[in-house]
């Protein structure tokens, strides 16, 4: 571990779940008041503050420079001065990054977003020492002086986390050739980047409609769920046709970092790039293991979902085009302040003080709330500012999946407030793998109270549909995901080539028993296996399982504090509020669910059956 990894960007967007379209809408947004937007004077009050900021960032780095090689008898005031530093380059990082968000052509934004990764990249330059200095000194000769100045303390579970890594750290001279490497083995994801997003000319297609669409992934993500099944189909065959053409150079791109990932996990003397992957949040691989295995034995209800969705769009011969298909439309609306009131009802089981934190907080300027044109798309929290508050970033349009949207960021923006004043400033910070159950966790309260609260079989119908298939969508297509990355490292682990067609082999095997083709349950056209060059979270190793592992965390989670089990809430509470002061799989397990273990997977299983006995339920009265 790096001394720039100690701290996780706090950044958690719906954009990583493949929820979000990649453009911001252009439609005028319901009001567009001062209200509804955030105030980054909280953060600085001007250029000048931002200015004056950075100056005493750039002096706290020359500051550092003299702790290069005093660690031994300066090793607090060096942490803390590194703490923060850290801590201000959050601060104009946020500023920076929130300034240009808000309006993505407005010039002004990307010359700050420049000079903060500038910063950025000084403040790492300026630290690199830490580690290996820390290293040199030993454990033993850490815990004397942790005896010794109990000042230092502070440090214990950082300290600690840094020794951890000695058995795969190299020396001086290795660890700088690393760092040279590093320069030159980083390009297969921007090569990705700039084909799949700038590059690709994208094909226009002609709805039923008569609509010419030029078929962009924004245009895919917002078409693939048309009525129109046969438009479906259309925007199925040209999108994943035109990702065919690039099958061999996406297969070099996707290789090359497959390729990269293993040989540093052999340089830094790992089993495999798994074991690399996990020991960063120091998870156990039977978490891993776990999840691929329980989701597996629980296929046979992914399956009875889909045979539900093909009753109720009335299709005999459901297609992997028909996953995106609304189950039921509704054409009710819900205003953002009805959003509100809707989410603050909700959390209420989490108790009074959580709730008038929160009641606060969404008056108070923290978020900006519709689209319009220039503004960054999709939806995400930003935590790093840390003596400040969140910034939520959402595009509110006014339906459910909306209010769904704005629970989910809001439940990161409170695990960063509670996280922010439990803990200081190098412990706030938490890991996804606890991040995400603090926003879904929100949701599964969402959702109850709606039910409970449903005027008719239609309203709990619309619930009832977005929770299912949030279910199919965080849990099982990205333990889908899980697998796939599971398998295709494996081969290059083993020193095995891999070209585009085999890769997309390898995907369309995993796709087809996924969605049960050889029970009858879904046709999956070969063409669509080229999905996988179509998902960029490939190219950042072992990530997108946390959002599996997550979601069945926080049902577990929620069903405990909603039954009022002893000492559930007060756990889960004392989890988020424990930031990343300890390791993020022991901080899931301590609060009252081991990831490790097949009983949360088994409960979020239990939870979707549940879900499609009610609409079944509801289905069966109305003698469909």
């Amino acid at each position: 571990m790096t001394p720039s990894a100690l701290k996780r960007p706090l950044l958690f967007s719906l954009l990583a779940l493949g929820l979000a379209t990649a453009t911001a809408s252009a439609a005028p947004a319901p009001t567009d008041r001062q209200a509804d937007r955030w105030d980054l004077t909280a953060l600085y009050a001007s250029d000048a503050a931002f200015d004056a900021d950075a100056k005493k960032l750039s002096a706290q780095l020359q500051q550092l420079g003299a702790c290069k090689g005093q660690l031994g008898t300066r090793l607090k005031s060096c942490l803390d001065l590194v703490a923060d530093a850290r801590k201000r380059v959050n601060t104009l990082t946020t500023y920076a990054a929130q300034y240009y968000d808000q309006d993505t052509g407005d010039s002004k934004g990307n010359q700050l977003n420049q000079r903060a990764a500038l910063l950025g990249n000084d403040f790492s330059q300026a630290s690199t020492f830490l580690q290996p200095e820390i290293l040199a000194l030993g454990s033993k000769r850490i815990d004397a002086m942790l005896a010794k100045d109990k000042g230092l303390q502070l440090y214990r579970f950082q300290l600690s986390n840094m020794l951890r890594s000695a058995p795969h750290t190299l020396d001086a001279a290795g660890e700088q050739l690393v760092a040279q490497f590093g320069l030159a083995t980083s390009s297969a994801a921007s090569v990705y980047r700039t084909l799949a997003n700038a590059e690709i000319p994208w094909p226009t297609v002609k709805l039923s409609d008569g609509t010419q669409v030029r078929l962009d992934q924004a245009a895919y993500t917002k078409y693939r769920g048309d009525d129109n099944r046969a438009d479906r189909k259309l925007v199925f065959d040209a999108f994943f046709g035109k990702w065919k053409e690039y099958e061999r150079t996406f297969g070099e791109t996707l290789y090359g970092q497959l390729k990269t990932d293993a040989a540093y996990a052999k340089v830094r003397h790992y089993a495999d790039s798994q074991s690399a992957a996990l020991d960063a949040d120091n998870l156990p691989p039977a978490v891993y293991q776990t999840l691929i295995a329980q989701t597996n034995a629980n296929l046979p209800t992914l399956h009875r979902y889909f045979k539900l969705r093909a009753r109720m769009l009335g299709v005999k011969d459901l297609a992997y085009y028909d996953v995106y298909a609304p189950l039921l439309k509704s054409d009710r609306s819900f205003p953002l302040a009805e959003g509100k009131q809707m989410m603050l009802a909700s959390v209420a089981p989490l108790g009074p003080d959580y709730v008038k934190a929160l009641t606060a907080a969404v008056e108070a300027r923290w978020m900006d709330v519709y689209p319009r044109p220039r503004k960054v798309a999709g939806a995400y929290m930003n935590g790093d500012a840390y003596d400040i508050h969140p910034f939520v970033l959402l595009n509110y349009t006014d339906n459910y999946e909306a209010v769904s949207t704005l629970t989910h960021e809001w439940g990161h923006a409170m695990h960063s407030v509670l996280a922010n004043k439990a803990q200081p400033s190098i412990y706030a910070p938490y890991s996804i793998f606890v991040a995400e159950i603090a926003s879904t966790t929100n949701e599964a309260l969402l959702l109850d109270a709606r039910l409970k609260q449903a005027r008719d079989d239609d309203e709990r119908l619309l619930y009832l549909g977005a929770a299912l298939e949030n279910l199919r969508g965080t849990f099982f297509r990205q333990a889908m995901f899980a697998e796939f990355e599971a398998a295709i490292h494996g081969k290059v682990d083993k020193g095995e080539s891999l070209t585009g067609e085999e890769i997309t082999a390898i995907y369309a095997g995993i796709l087809k028993r996924y969605h049960g083709e050889a029970q009858g349950v879904m046709t999956i056209d070969p063409a669509y296996a080229l999905e996988w060059a179509y998902v960029p979270h490939f190219y950042h190793g072992y990530y997108v399982f946390q959002y599996a592992t997550s979601i069945a965390a926080a049902q577990d989670f929620a069903q405990r504090i909603l039954d009022k089990e002893p000492g559930a809430l007060a756990a889960y509470l004392k989890m988020l509020g424990a930031g990343g002061s300890a390791y993020p799989y022991e901080l899931v397990k301590a609060a009252g669910v081991d990831l490790a273990s097949p009983k949360p997977y088994q409960a979020l299983v239990a939870r979707m059956n549940g879900i499609m006995d009610q609409i079944e339920a509801i289905e069966a009265k109305r003698g469909k």
